[in-house]
Protein backbone atom coordinates (compact mmCIF):
# COMPACT_ATOMS: atom_id res chain seq x y z
CA UNK A 1 0.00 0.00 0.00
CA UNK A 2 1.55 3.45 -0.99
CA UNK A 3 0.03 6.12 1.24
CA UNK A 4 1.18 10.31 0.65
CA UNK A 5 1.01 12.72 3.67
CA UNK A 6 0.27 16.24 2.53
CA UNK A 7 1.65 18.66 5.50
CA UNK A 8 4.37 15.79 6.35
CA UNK A 9 6.36 17.90 8.12
CA UNK A 10 4.03 19.39 10.52
CA UNK A 11 3.38 19.08 14.02
CA UNK A 12 0.69 15.99 13.31
CA UNK A 13 2.42 15.16 10.18
CA UNK A 14 5.70 14.05 11.81
CA UNK A 15 3.90 12.31 13.70
CA UNK A 16 1.82 10.14 10.76
CA UNK A 17 4.54 9.99 8.78
CA UNK A 18 6.72 8.09 11.61
CA UNK A 19 3.41 5.60 12.33
CA UNK A 20 3.22 4.55 8.65
CA UNK A 21 6.39 3.87 8.45
CA UNK A 22 5.60 1.44 11.42
CA UNK A 23 2.82 -0.29 9.60
CA UNK A 24 3.48 -3.59 7.86
CA UNK A 25 0.57 -3.04 5.59
CA UNK A 26 2.36 0.32 4.18
CA UNK A 27 4.79 -0.30 1.87
CA UNK A 28 5.40 3.42 0.10
CA UNK A 29 4.96 6.85 1.73
CA UNK A 30 5.07 10.23 0.21
CA UNK A 31 5.79 12.78 2.43
CA UNK A 32 5.19 16.63 0.85
CA UNK A 33 5.31 19.62 2.98
CA UNK A 34 6.98 23.00 2.32
CA UNK A 35 9.53 22.38 5.02
CA UNK A 36 10.29 20.05 8.33
CA UNK A 37 10.86 16.78 6.12
CA UNK A 38 13.29 14.66 7.41
CA UNK A 39 15.05 11.62 5.37
CA UNK A 40 13.44 7.98 6.68
CA UNK A 41 13.22 4.45 5.85
CA UNK A 42 10.16 3.72 3.12
CA UNK A 43 9.79 7.55 2.90
CA UNK A 44 10.25 10.00 -0.63
CA UNK A 45 10.30 13.80 0.09
CA UNK A 46 9.19 16.08 -1.71
CA UNK A 47 9.45 20.04 -1.33
CA UNK A 48 7.15 22.51 -2.38
CA UNK A 49 3.67 23.38 -2.79
CA UNK A 50 0.66 21.06 -3.03
CA UNK A 51 -0.92 23.39 -5.80
CA UNK A 52 2.30 23.11 -7.71
CA UNK A 53 1.35 20.32 -10.25
CA UNK A 54 5.28 19.59 -10.65
CA UNK A 55 5.24 18.79 -7.19
CA UNK A 56 1.63 16.83 -7.08
CA UNK A 57 2.45 14.67 -9.72
CA UNK A 58 5.47 12.58 -8.70
CA UNK A 59 4.11 12.88 -5.27
CA UNK A 60 0.64 11.24 -5.58
CA UNK A 61 1.62 9.11 -8.33
CA UNK A 62 -0.08 5.91 -7.87
CA UNK A 63 -1.19 6.14 -4.13
CA UNK A 64 -3.88 4.08 -2.61
CA UNK A 65 -4.42 6.51 0.12
CA UNK A 66 -3.63 10.44 1.11
CA UNK A 67 -4.17 11.86 4.48
CA UNK A 68 -4.00 15.64 3.88
CA UNK A 69 -3.18 17.76 7.31
CA UNK A 70 -2.21 21.03 5.33
CA UNK A 71 -4.12 24.36 5.66
CA UNK A 72 -4.04 27.81 7.09
CA UNK A 73 -5.02 27.95 10.39
CA UNK A 74 -7.41 29.99 12.84
CA UNK A 75 -6.04 33.06 13.65
CA UNK A 76 -4.30 33.16 10.61
CA UNK A 77 -7.08 32.55 8.19
CA UNK A 78 -9.18 35.19 9.74
CA UNK A 79 -6.13 37.76 9.22
CA UNK A 80 -5.29 36.87 4.99
CA UNK A 81 -9.25 34.86 4.19
CA UNK A 82 -8.04 35.18 0.83
CA UNK A 83 -4.98 33.87 1.02
CA UNK A 84 -6.42 30.97 3.24
CA UNK A 85 -9.02 30.46 0.68
CA UNK A 86 -6.45 29.59 -2.16
CA UNK A 87 -5.01 27.34 0.81
CA UNK A 88 -8.40 25.85 2.21
CA UNK A 89 -10.35 26.01 -0.44
CA UNK A 90 -8.80 26.53 -3.89
CA UNK A 91 -6.05 24.39 -4.08
CA UNK A 92 -7.57 22.05 -1.77
CA UNK A 93 -10.87 21.09 -4.31
CA UNK A 94 -8.17 21.20 -7.25
CA UNK A 95 -6.24 18.04 -5.06
CA UNK A 96 -9.34 16.38 -5.27
CA UNK A 97 -10.03 16.90 -8.92
CA UNK A 98 -6.57 15.86 -9.85
CA UNK A 99 -6.88 12.39 -7.61
CA UNK A 100 -10.32 12.03 -9.12
CA UNK A 101 -8.96 11.77 -12.44
CA UNK A 102 -6.95 8.82 -11.60
CA UNK A 103 -7.38 5.20 -12.71
CA UNK A 104 -7.99 4.14 -8.77
CA UNK A 105 -10.55 5.70 -6.26
CA UNK A 106 -7.96 7.10 -3.61
CA UNK A 107 -8.76 6.77 0.57
CA UNK A 108 -8.92 10.33 1.21
CA UNK A 109 -8.50 11.86 4.67
CA UNK A 110 -9.09 15.10 5.43
CA UNK A 111 -7.97 17.19 8.41
CA UNK A 112 -11.33 19.32 9.49
CA UNK A 113 -11.61 20.98 12.65
CA UNK A 114 -14.10 21.44 15.59
CA UNK A 115 -14.21 25.01 14.62
CA UNK A 116 -17.12 23.26 12.15
CA UNK A 117 -19.86 23.50 14.87
CA UNK A 118 -20.83 26.91 15.89
CA UNK A 119 -21.60 28.29 19.25
CA UNK A 120 -23.24 27.57 21.50
CA UNK A 121 -23.25 23.89 21.66
CA UNK A 122 -25.84 21.06 22.73
CA UNK A 123 -25.08 19.51 25.73
CA UNK A 124 -23.68 16.54 24.87
CA UNK A 125 -22.53 17.13 21.58
CA UNK A 126 -22.83 14.52 18.80
CA UNK A 127 -22.73 13.08 15.55
CA UNK A 128 -26.08 14.80 14.90
CA UNK A 129 -25.54 18.14 16.17
CA UNK A 130 -25.86 20.77 13.27
CA UNK A 131 -22.07 22.59 12.20
CA UNK A 132 -22.49 26.61 11.79
CA UNK A 133 -18.96 27.75 11.82
CA UNK A 134 -18.34 30.99 13.03
CA UNK A 135 -14.73 31.87 11.64
CA UNK A 136 -13.16 31.63 7.99
CA UNK A 137 -10.69 28.50 8.97
CA UNK A 138 -14.14 26.48 9.77
CA UNK A 139 -15.93 27.67 7.19
CA UNK A 140 -13.79 26.44 4.68
CA UNK A 141 -13.13 23.18 6.20
CA UNK A 142 -17.08 22.66 5.96
CA UNK A 143 -16.70 23.72 2.61
CA UNK A 144 -13.98 20.68 2.04
CA UNK A 145 -16.23 18.31 3.79
CA UNK A 146 -19.63 18.88 1.85
CA UNK A 147 -17.45 18.48 -1.43
CA UNK A 148 -15.39 15.25 -0.24
CA UNK A 149 -19.19 13.88 1.00
CA UNK A 150 -19.87 14.07 -2.82
CA UNK A 151 -17.33 13.12 -4.69
CA UNK A 152 -17.67 9.35 -1.77
CA UNK A 153 -21.18 9.30 -2.97
CA UNK A 154 -20.56 9.74 -6.63
CA UNK A 155 -17.57 6.88 -6.14
CA UNK A 156 -14.80 9.47 -7.18
CA UNK A 157 -12.71 9.25 -3.81
CA UNK A 158 -13.12 7.13 -0.60
CA UNK A 159 -13.14 10.31 1.54
CA UNK A 160 -13.32 10.81 4.89
CA UNK A 161 -13.11 14.22 6.79
CA UNK A 162 -12.09 13.94 10.63
CA UNK A 163 -12.56 16.70 13.09
CA UNK A 164 -9.76 16.86 15.92
CA UNK A 165 -10.14 18.62 19.19
CA UNK A 166 -7.55 20.64 20.79
CA UNK A 167 -4.11 18.83 19.99
CA UNK A 168 -1.62 18.83 22.38
CA UNK A 169 0.56 20.03 22.80
CA UNK A 170 2.72 22.27 20.32
CA UNK A 171 5.70 23.84 21.34
CA UNK A 172 5.82 27.09 20.28
CA UNK A 173 2.43 27.63 18.76
CA UNK A 174 2.16 30.10 16.72
CA UNK A 175 0.54 33.53 18.27
CA UNK A 176 -1.90 33.74 15.61
CA UNK A 177 -3.87 30.64 17.14
CA UNK A 178 -6.24 31.70 19.74
CA UNK A 179 -5.80 28.70 21.53
CA UNK A 180 -1.71 28.75 21.74
CA UNK A 181 -2.12 28.81 25.56
CA UNK A 182 -3.40 25.26 25.79
CA UNK A 183 -0.16 24.42 24.36
CA UNK A 184 1.83 27.04 26.09
CA UNK A 185 0.55 25.68 29.44
CA UNK A 186 1.84 22.34 28.98
CA UNK A 187 5.72 23.56 27.95
CA UNK A 188 5.65 26.41 30.59
CA UNK A 189 5.24 23.36 33.51
CA UNK A 190 7.33 21.60 31.63
CA UNK A 191 9.81 24.74 32.12
CA UNK A 192 9.19 25.64 35.19
CA UNK A 193 8.24 28.92 33.90
CA UNK A 194 5.08 31.08 34.85
CA UNK A 195 1.79 31.32 32.78
CA UNK A 196 -1.12 33.22 33.18
CA UNK A 197 -4.30 31.40 31.67
CA UNK A 198 -7.29 33.32 29.88
CA UNK A 199 -9.65 30.62 31.48
CA UNK A 200 -11.12 29.88 34.96
CA UNK A 201 -10.30 26.08 36.52
CA UNK A 202 -14.11 24.64 35.93
CA UNK A 203 -13.80 25.39 32.41
CA UNK A 204 -14.07 22.31 30.77
CA UNK A 205 -12.31 21.72 26.99
CA UNK A 206 -11.77 18.74 24.43
CA UNK A 207 -8.02 17.81 24.24
CA UNK A 208 -6.29 15.13 22.36
CA UNK A 209 -2.40 14.01 22.43
CA UNK A 210 -0.64 14.67 19.29
CA UNK A 211 0.18 11.24 19.37
CA UNK A 212 -3.25 9.70 19.84
CA UNK A 213 -4.62 12.40 16.72
CA UNK A 214 -1.82 11.04 14.60
CA UNK A 215 -2.93 7.62 15.31
CA UNK A 216 -6.78 8.08 14.24
CA UNK A 217 -5.28 9.71 10.80
CA UNK A 218 -3.30 6.19 10.15
CA UNK A 219 -6.62 4.45 11.02
CA UNK A 220 -8.36 6.54 8.64
CA UNK A 221 -5.95 5.97 5.79
CA UNK A 222 -6.15 2.05 6.53
CA UNK A 223 -9.78 1.13 8.19
CA UNK A 224 -11.40 -1.09 5.39
CA UNK A 225 -14.88 0.09 5.49
CA UNK A 226 -15.71 3.73 6.66
CA UNK A 227 -19.71 3.16 6.30
CA UNK A 228 -22.32 6.16 4.91
CA UNK A 229 -21.14 9.61 7.45
CA UNK A 230 -18.12 10.40 5.60
CA UNK A 231 -17.74 13.58 8.23
CA UNK A 232 -17.62 13.14 11.62
CA UNK A 233 -15.68 14.58 15.09
CA UNK A 234 -12.50 12.26 16.52
CA UNK A 235 -12.46 11.10 20.12
CA UNK A 236 -11.93 13.77 22.64
CA UNK A 237 -11.41 14.00 26.30
CA UNK A 238 -13.45 16.63 28.01
CA UNK A 239 -11.57 18.06 31.19
CA UNK A 240 -11.25 21.27 32.86
CA UNK A 241 -8.11 23.28 32.97
CA UNK A 242 -8.07 22.26 36.95
CA UNK A 243 -7.57 18.90 35.87
CA UNK A 244 -5.17 19.54 33.25
CA UNK A 245 -3.10 21.30 35.44
CA UNK A 246 -3.31 18.65 38.40
CA UNK A 247 -1.95 16.22 35.65
CA UNK A 248 0.71 18.11 34.68
CA UNK A 249 2.06 19.03 38.37
CA UNK A 250 1.58 15.35 38.65
CA UNK A 251 3.92 15.01 35.58
CA UNK A 252 6.23 17.34 36.42
CA UNK A 253 6.26 17.60 40.36
CA UNK A 254 9.54 19.63 40.89
CA UNK A 255 8.25 22.51 38.48
CA UNK A 256 8.86 25.69 40.11
CA UNK A 257 5.96 26.95 37.46
CA UNK A 258 3.21 29.69 38.98
CA UNK A 259 0.07 29.22 37.13
CA UNK A 260 -2.48 31.81 37.45
CA UNK A 261 -5.86 32.02 36.03
CA UNK A 262 -7.28 35.54 34.87
CA UNK A 263 -10.67 34.58 32.43
CA UNK A 264 -11.60 36.87 29.72
CA UNK A 265 -14.72 36.53 27.93
CA UNK A 266 -13.89 35.68 24.57
CA UNK A 267 -11.24 32.74 25.59
CA UNK A 268 -14.05 31.44 27.92
CA UNK A 269 -16.67 31.79 24.95
CA UNK A 270 -14.37 30.08 22.26
CA UNK A 271 -12.14 27.33 24.50
CA UNK A 272 -13.98 26.99 28.31
CA UNK A 273 -17.52 25.92 27.35
CA UNK A 274 -17.12 22.77 26.03
CA UNK A 275 -20.01 20.39 26.37
CA UNK A 276 -19.64 16.62 27.22
CA UNK A 277 -18.56 14.97 23.83
CA UNK A 278 -20.35 11.37 22.32
CA UNK A 279 -18.65 10.47 18.87
CA UNK A 280 -20.61 7.51 18.05
CA UNK A 281 -18.91 6.86 14.41
CA UNK A 282 -15.65 6.75 15.54
CA UNK A 283 -16.31 4.94 18.34
CA UNK A 284 -18.02 2.25 15.83
CA UNK A 285 -14.80 2.49 13.56
CA UNK A 286 -12.68 1.74 16.00
CA UNK A 287 -11.02 5.18 16.61
CA UNK A 288 -8.96 5.67 19.87
CA UNK A 289 -8.90 8.49 22.63
CA UNK A 290 -6.48 9.11 25.37
CA UNK A 291 -6.96 7.07 28.10
CA UNK A 292 -7.51 9.91 30.77
CA UNK A 293 -5.77 13.36 31.40
CA UNK A 294 -2.74 11.61 32.80
CA UNK A 295 -1.85 9.61 29.89
CA UNK A 296 -2.82 12.56 27.63
CA UNK A 297 -0.36 14.89 29.17
CA UNK A 298 1.94 11.92 29.10
CA UNK A 299 1.71 11.60 25.09
CA UNK A 300 1.32 14.95 24.30
CA UNK A 301 5.00 16.23 24.25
Amino acid sequence: MKVAVIGAGGFVGAKVVALLRAEGAVTEITALDRAGLVEAEKTTLYRGDFSDPAVLQPALDGVDALIHLASILGGAAEQDPQLARRVNVDATLDLMEFLKDQARTTRFVFASTIAAYGKPLPDPMTDDTPLGPSMVYGAHKVMIEVALSNFAKRGWLDAVSLRPSGVMARDGASAALKSAFMSRLFYCVKRGEDIVLPVAPDNKTWLASVDNVAKNFVHGALVPDLGPNRAFTLPALAVTYGELVEALRRRFPDSASSIRFEPEAEAVALFGQSPDLITETADKLGFSRDEDVDALVASAF
